[in-house]
C-alpha cells in the first residue's frame, strides 16, 4: 500500500529504497526533526494501543537491541519484532515511528550520534524531499513506514 500519489513523491520513495538501512534510519530521523513541530498525531485508539505496546517492547531493550529492532523493521527482516510491526495497521506503523523519534528526543531510545551526517550521496535526495509540500512529505513518510516490516 502506498500513499504517494504524485510522481515526485513516488520518485523519492524509489530513491529512498536504494540507500542502506542505516542511511534510511538517518533519513527518517532527520525527516522527523523537519516535521515534528507540524505533526498532530490523531490515530484511532486501537492503532495507538498496538503501536504503544510495540514501542514499550522496544523501549525495554538495551540500546544495541533497540537499534537492531529498528534495522530489522526497516529491512523487513525475519525477526519477531519485524513480524509484530508487519501486523499492525498503517496508522499504527506511523505512530510507532513517531513514538520512536520522540523517545530518541527524550533519550530513552538509542539516538543518532550527535555528529552523524547523512552520506553525500543523499544530498540530491534530501533536496527532492525539501521540495515536497507538507502533505506530500507526510504521504512520503507514511508510504515508507507502511512498506517496512516482515511480510
Amino acid at each position: 500500500m502506498t500513499f504517494a500519489t504524485d510522481e515526485n513523491t513516488k520518485k523519492s520513495l524509489e530513491t529512498f529504497k536504494r540507500f542502506d538501512i542505516d542511511t534510511q534510519l538517518g533519513i527518517l530521523w532527520f525527516g522527523y526533526l523537519d516535521l515534528k513541530d507540524k505533526l498532530n498525531p490523531g490515530n484511532a485508539a486501537s492503532a495507538q494501543d498496538t503501536a504503544g505496546a510495540l514501542y514499550d517492547r522496544i523501549k525495554a531493550m538495551s540500546k544495541e537491541e533497540q537499534l537492531q529492532a529498528q534495522r530489522d523493521i526497516a529491512s523487513g527482516a525475519d525477526s519477531e519484532i519485524s513480524h509484530s510491526y508487519g501486523s499492525i495497521s498503517s496508522s499504527g506503523k506511523l505512530d510507532l515511528w513517531l513514538r520512536l523519534a520522540q523517545g530518541m528526543d527524550e533519550g530513552v531510545i538509542i539516538q543518532v550520534p550527535s555528529d552523524y551526517k547523512l552520506p553525500s550521496e543523499t544530498d540530491e535526495f534530501v533536496n527532492q524531499i525539501k521540495q515536497l509540500d507538507f502533505e506530500q512529505r507526510i504521504n512520503f513518510m507514511r508510504s515508507l513506514v507502511v512498506e517496512m516490516g516482515a511480510k
